[in-house]
């Protein structure tokens, strides 16, 4: 086995029916292909799950894996990838999530946890270097997320690494997350459903072992002097005063907020959202671990309790649903933490339901702006409960079978995070490709898109997603780390192959990077293409409202995205990535990443 420093080079793999494990030692290849974190999430679900896997059954398999950036000195370091094919979207569905269990992952020597089968009954799972355990949890079944990993610390140790869902993963709510560290949430696209299906209520880890690197002085210089960078940025300061809740001002003004079911791109009370007004009650911050910016700022709600806030669930929770109370909001974020669900999807899915009863298709006493009866139906939601069992399925379902799909906002079933695309169709092209479905976080390209021209559909916004993309979705999510030294306070991007080179040896040129998540994309592109039996190009295409209802307020009134450009910028992106007009991956673009397996699949269908 060739030396590999900055990879531990072991998978843990874990048979939850049968209650065994084992250590797969992979070979160097996977690791040079795939670098770690989503890549070698889709290269285990590609290689090893079931085509044709229900996701709710045991033949799905979970992937946590981390990166060779993980858990080392560096910016922001603290971060791994959780990843299963997705049971609200039935494509690859993952997400991040900052925790200690990342650190103590890597420092147990593993890449990846890999989780295949059922239990029977509610199990939690107790790693501790090479020792795993299979432990009873019928006394955690049915707490809250919050509750959970209390307990599971009190028994551990207060520096242990928990991973582990609330009730609403137990009842498989669709859009259900991985919850750690009372407000770290990640795999939006359900993620917390499948562990639930395998009655999996937590991962406790903890590590010893200090990871082997390739020069440590110099991954202690580098990361020292990009962890001095950023604290020297002139956006430094503003970012520790309000972080990502600086954008809800931003956004308003620039007509992307989105409001009452992305209806509109402004909301005239957005002052009372806002991270001004944040900043007037902020009573702390929290991070993730290996953090020098921290992102989590802490107010109370109006329930009294103490509640982390990010732009993201403030706008999809906030005006999406038209209430003008940050405290207010802060409930429905707490609520969704402690229940384990996305925010933004359950932005989304309550926004569909008012919108629905506003439109009588669904017999629901709630309206825009009704706290009340708005925490009411989040709980209805999230425990399944009366029309709430129909929004636990995700907005696309209901949309079936309330009708509505032409106010359903979502892409490939996944509902869209918080930027409205009526006046933004370089946006829109990041929901309509993102490897998961409609979310931001591969291509937040709309801060570009102002600033560039708002209204054209040219090449160069395709290839800016696709730059983007290759970043955001390539580098940070394999490296692993997060992207916020970068997006929010301008690190430079050379900092990463410096340290990419001083962790594993190996000298990374951008246009390696670049290559590498470009077999990332192509592989997830293909795992979505076997699972859907084919593709069409109508699986690319941002929700219906953008398209045929215009902005009726703010300085863009009138705006609407145009279906026949969009759909010109969509056939420019295949091109660009050397795939077929059906949004397929050619056979030569496979062949030429080395994905050689998946390029028969890609002659049948492209």
């Amino acid at each position: 086995m060739e030396r590999l420093p900055g990879w531990t080079k072991n998978i843990l793999w874990i048979d939850l029916t049968r209650r065994t494990w084992r250590v797969w030692r992979y070979d160097g290849a996977m690791a040079r292909m795939f670098l770690g974190g989503r890549g070698f999430a889709i290269k285990i679900l590609w290689d090893f799950m079931r085509p044709g896997a229900d996701p709710l059954g045991p033949d799905n398999l979970l992937v946590f894996a981390v990166g060779p950036l993980t858990g080392l000195p560096g910016p922001s370091t603290g971060k791994l990838v959780v990843a299963a094919k997705s049971p609200l979207t039935g494509g690859y569905g993952d997400g991040n999530i900052g925790s200690r269990a990342a650190l103590h992952m890597k420092a147990a020597g593993y890449d990846a946890i890999v989780v295949e089968g059922a239990s029977d009954r509610p199990v939690y799972i107790y790693i501790e270097d090479d020792k795993v355990e299979f432990r009873d949890a019928d006394h955690l079944w049915g707490l809250d997320a919050f509750t959970v990993e209390r307990r599971l610390l009190r028994e551990h140790g207060r520096g242990a690494g928990v991973l582990t869902i609330g009730p609403a993963g137990e009842k498989l709510v669709r859009f259900a997350t991985v919850v750690s560290q009372e407000g770290r949430s990640g795999g939006r696209p359900g993620m917390g459903a499948v562990m639930g299906a395998k009655k999996l209520k937590a991962i406790v880890i903890r590590g010893t072992r200090t990871p082997e690197v390739f020069d440590e002085d110099e991954l202690r210089r580098v990361a020292a002097e990009a962890l001095r960078d950023i604290k020297r940025s002139p956006l430094y300061e503003g970012w520790m005063r309000q972080g990502t809740m600086a954008t809800i001002q931003w956004a308003n003004a620039n007509s992307v907020l989105p409001a009452y079911n992305f209806r509109e791109g402004v909301f005239e009370e957005a002052d009372k959202i806002s991270g001004d007004y944040m900043e007037r009650i902020k009573i702390g911050q929290r991070g993730c671990p290996n953090c020098n910016m921290v992102c989590g700022n802490m107010i109370r709600d109006s329930e009294g309790q103490v509640v982390e806030l990010d732009y993201e669930n403030v706008a999809m929770l906030g005006s999406n649903l038209g209430l003008a109370r940050l405290e207010d909001v802060a409930v429905l974020n707490r609520l969704a933490d402690m229940y384990g669900v996305d925010t933004i999807s359950l932005g989304a899915v309550l926004g569909f339901l008012i919108e629905a009863a506003e439109r009588k298709l669904v017999e629901l006493d709630v309206s825009w702006g009704e706290f009340r009866r708005i925490r009411e139906l989040a709980e209805d939601v999230v425990n399944r409960r009366g029309v709430g069992n129909i929004g636990a399925e995700g907005v696309k379902r209901a949309a079936e079978r309330l009708g509505g799909s032409d106010f359903a906002m979502h892409v490939k079933g996944l509902e869209v995070s918080a930027y409205d695309c009526h006046a933004a169709p370089a946006m829109a092209l990041a929901y309509a490709t993102s490897p998961i479905g409609a979310h931001h976080k591969d291509a937040w390209v709309i801060a570009w898109e102002v600033k560039y021209n708002r209204f054209s559909y040219d090449r160069e916004k395709v290839r800016k997603v696709i730059e983007l993309q290759r970043v955001r979705g390539g580098l940070f999510e394999a490296a692993v780390a997060c992207r916020f030294p970068w997006v929010e306070v301008g690190l430079d991007l050379s900092y990463y192959p410096r340290l990419l080179k001083a962790v594993t040896g190996v000298s990374y040129t951008m246009d390696d990077i670049y290559t590498i998540a470009d077999r990332i994309y192509a592989l997830i592109r293909m795992f979505w293409v076997r699972e859907y039996g084919g593709w069409s190009v109508e699986y690319d295409m941002p929700p219906p409202r953008w398209f045929k209802e215009p902005l009726t307020k703010g300085p863009l009134k009138g705006s609407r995205l145009d279906r026949d450009r969009f759909l010109e910028m969509l056939m420019a992106y295949y091109e660009e990535r050397g795939w077929s007009r059906r949004g397929v991956p050619k056979p030569e673009t496979l062949r030429s990443l080395g994905l050689d397996d998946a390029a028969p699949l890609a002659e049948r269908y492209a």
